[in-house]
């Protein structure tokens, strides 16, 4: 059989060598180059069959990015008259809506290569191609190669470099995945000796205090969270489970019997965005314990699990773009979305990342609020295996949660009062500028010079993180009938995402938009609803760390959330939204009326005189 393909190998070679656009065309100008592989990839010595699909993404430059932008920002800032009005699927998508020079160029091109889409994102803007791995070596001057990641032992398809016709370049942003080697991140909670976000497992029973085992009943209690069922129509709460991360149903009984029997019956939904089946029956630690605090802190609010199936290749960016990509083409965006899975800045690199955060943005912009976990190794990043191998070098920025559309949650410890956990990754972005919903904040920290030994190690005008924090360690949830331990911002994450959606209950129940994008009121009006931690720190890459400190600071953020207080904050964004709206009403209003008020005296006045 291995002989009989050969003809077809030849034949398939041949006719790739006689596309135009192959390697040596004359038309393909190098987009990107490395000189060799990262440190830590590999190339693996198996060949790659030249019939093997390939699937590309070419991403094109949208048409009105700082329009998405300013529209974000003004349905979420409480001082502006269009807070809460939220954009349509259709707006959203006609701001970033691909510019039609554009279309036309690329899709020309690829018609002129034999190539068509398999399928496009929601707004047009993503080309999604599936091809043989031959042909688009030919389209793209490449030579992709598979390589392995060896601390993950993962195996990914790139290239070293790719190019595309000279005429193209002002059409495509870029190609993925071409020359982006991004290691595969790990689960955000998993038994290890070597992260710092690991569990242990104890006796369920072991302890009935707060300050050592965290349940629903303690974050209720310490947060003021209210323990009645939401009643709102319309409300969500959505967590993502990436590597085949997936919950179970009994997992989730057996905890709500023990931690929550008064609301034992309740379940959720699992969406995976591949349409593959799911077996609930066992679960894996992050997804279960992200629904189980879900469920068992929102009660009554619907939570769904949103799961990528493919376990073999670990946890890839992949996955957080396929993720937003699935709920940006949705008719209606979650309400409220938790990740607890990062990756580095320094990893993703800035092309992808300002792309994946504007699609962040687009759901912020439809009512969603976005919020992700800060990390977990302090000043060095995200799941760094080694905090001091940044030692001497700049601090590392984790993201998503660097993105300035998202809400980034860092982690406490410690009840009364509560401690900056000093795993809690926070410091400021080196490719974001700080957005200036926060630059008040931020900058009184700064001002306070504390921070003159890391000079020329973060970068004080990049986006700062976390935006607030919760309580983060000695979570008991259920794993397979067992109970267990865990801690991490994982943690501390989808409890705040749960306190958000019953927030957005209260505000679904008058007939109020939800809250969407947290971060321009959390800013504005929302410090005084945090409890603020003012000790801790958050050391790594050989250093101490940031200081924990009076007001906002880079590992615990603006504070601990109160639900009542927050109430507070947002009945009254919406009454002041209300007076804004009155008084430019009346200002639309009177000046017609002045109009017509005077052009009928006048009309009055000269018939008059006629007579």
């Amino acid at each position: 059989m291995r002989f009989a393909a050969l003809p077809f190998f030849l034949s398939l070679a041949s006719a790739v060598n006689s596309l135009p656009g192959s390697v040596g065309d004359s038309e393909l100008v190098i987009r990107s180059e490395l000189p060799a592989a990262p440190k830590g990839f590999v190339p693996r010595t198996l060949a790659v069959l030249p019939d093997e699909l390939v699937h590309l993404t070419i991403a094109l430059p949208q048409s009105n990015v700082s329009g998405l932008h300013a529209a974000l920002l003004e349905v979420s800032d409480p001082d502006h008259p269009n807070y809460g009005r939220h954009l349509s699927k259709a707006e959203v998508e006609q701001l970033v809506a691909p510019v039609p020079e554009s279309v036309k160029a690329v899709t020309e091109w690829l018609n002129s290569k034999g190539v068509s889409p398999a399928g496009t994102s929601a707004s047009g803007d993503m080309l999604h191609l599936r091809v043989p791995t031959a042909h688009a070596n030919a389209l793209f001057g490449a030579n992709f190669t598979m390589y392995m990641h060896e601390d993950t032992n993962t195996t990914m398809l790139r290239t070293l470099s790719y190019a595309v016709p000279e005429h193209l370049h002002e059409h495509i942003k870029y190609v993925y995945p071409t020359t982006q080697f991004i290691p595969p991140t790990k689960q955000a909670m998993f038994h290890s000796s070597n992260s710092r976000t690991r569990r242990t497992r104890r006796d369920a029973g072991a302890s009935s205090s707060c300050e050592d085992t965290m349940t629903p009943q303690c974050l209720q209690a310490m947060y003021n969270i209210p323990s009645a069922p939401a009643t709102a129509q319309n409300n969500s709460l959505y967590v993502t489970g990436l590597g085949g991360q997936v919950a179970s149903t009994s997992d989730l009984q057996a905890f709500l019997h023990q931690l929550r029997p008064d609301i034992e019956h309740n379940s959720f939904n699992t969406i995976p965005i591949d349409g593959s089946k799911v077996d609930t029956s066992k679960g894996t630690d992050e997804a279960d314990f992200d629904i189980q605090y879900s469920v068992g802190l929102a009660t009554g609010v619907p939570a769904t699990l949103l799961t990528s199936a493919n376990k073999s290749r670990g946890i890839i960016l992949e996955d957080l773009m396929d993720m937003v990509d699935f709920l940006l083409a949705q008719d209606e965006a979650p309400l409220v979305l938790t990740t607890s899975y990062l990756f580095t800045e320094e990893d993703v690199g800035k092309e992808l990342a300002q792309s994946i955060c504007n699609a962040y943005a687009q759901l912020g912009a439809r009512g969603t609020s976005v919020i992700f976990s800060s990390g977990d190794c302090g000043v060095a990043g995200g799941f760094l295996d080694d905090p001091a191998s940044c030692e001497d070098k700049p601090f590392v920025p984790t993201f998503p949660s660097t993105c300035p559309y998202v809400t980034s949650v860092g982690a406490t410890e410690g009840i009364n009062p509560p401690v900056a956990a000093s795993f809690t990754s926070g410091g400021f972005s080196n490719f974001f500028p700080r957005p200036s919903y926060q630059d008040g904040a931020v900058q009184t920290y700064l001002d306070r010079g504390t921070l003159a030994a890391y000079s020329g190690r973060y970068n004080a005008a990049g986006r700062a993180y976390p935006d607030v924090s919760a309580h983060g360690v000695d979570y008991l949830y259920n794993l397979g009938g067992d109970f267990a331990y865990a801690y991490g911002t994982s943690t501390s994450t989808p409890a705040f995402a749960s306190l958000v959606a019953l927030l957005n209950d209260r505000l679904l129940n008058v007939g109020k938009a939800p809250l969407g994008f947290l971060n321009p009121l959390l800013y504005s009006r929302g410090a005084g609803a945090f409890t603020d931690v003012t000790s801790g720190s958050n050391p790594g890459c050989g250093t101490d760390g940031f200081p924990a400190d009076v007001g906002w600071d880079p590992v615990s953020g603006l504070g601990t959330p109160d639900f009542d207080k927050l109430l507070d904050v947002v009945a009254g964004a919406n009454v002041a939204r209300n007076a804004q709206n009155g008084a430019t009403r009346t200002w639309v209003i009177s000046p017609l009326l002045v109009f017509a008020w005077t052009f009928g005296l006048s009309f009055g006045l000269i018939y008059g005189l006629m007579l």
